[in-house]
């Protein structure tokens, strides 16, 4: 049985493993997206969020600490001073993952896993859904206050118009039912 064993083997040994997902977790680091399947993104991304929260704090601890997994010295220059600065002041979920389809040849899941502050196209659309808010401001109730009193001033004269009709629409019909009533007795 295989309780609480819930890393994915990747169909691989240990040694091939760990070499593929170093390589992979330095690609990533260096290049900010890289393309894969869904089953190995979700591998590296369980091996690039403790590193890049171990990045943070910049000590030699914590550099030897990620020099053990990465094997790189230009990643891990790059990881602490570009990558760790960039993500400081987020609490975790330094990953995104896209999933793009399916593999023509063997039809396995592919996606793009990419470092979150590292996609502009991303960023932006954020920043735009956080400009639009359903619940209004004093300052936006004062701006259609404004709006709203700028037709008030055309609008009496149209206003004035349907209510004399009004009365007059109402009046017939009152008197219709008057004099039907009569013609019944």
């Amino acid at each position: 049985m295989r309780h609480n064993k819930k890393f994915n083997h990747l169909g691989r040994q240990a040694a091939h493993r760990h070499a593929m997902l170093s390589n992979m977790a330095a690609s990533l680091i260096m290049h900010k997206r890289i393309f894969t399947t869904l089953a190995k993104a979700k591998a590296l991304k369980i091996v690039v969020e403790p590193m890049i929260t171990a990045a943070k704090n910049d000590t030699t601890a914590s550099r030897r600490l990620v020099f053990k997994t990465l094997q790189n010295k230009e990643a891990v220059t790059e990881l602490f001073q570009t990558v760790a600065q960039k993500v400081a002041d987020r609490p975790g979920g330094y990953t995104r993952i896209l999933k793009t389809g399916n593999r023509l040849g063997d039809n396995a899941q592919m996606c793009f896993i990419e470092l979150v502050d590292f996609n502009e196209n991303m960023l932006k659309t954020k920043v735009e859904k956080k400009t639009r808010t359903r619940r209004s401001s004093a300052k936006k109730k004062a701006e259609a206050a404004e709006v709203v009193e700028a037709p008030a001033a055309e609008a009496p004269a149209v206003e004035e118009a349907p209510v004399a009709e009004a009365p007059a629409a109402e009046v017939p019909a009152e008197e219709a039912p008057a004099a039907e009533a009569p013609t019944a007795e």
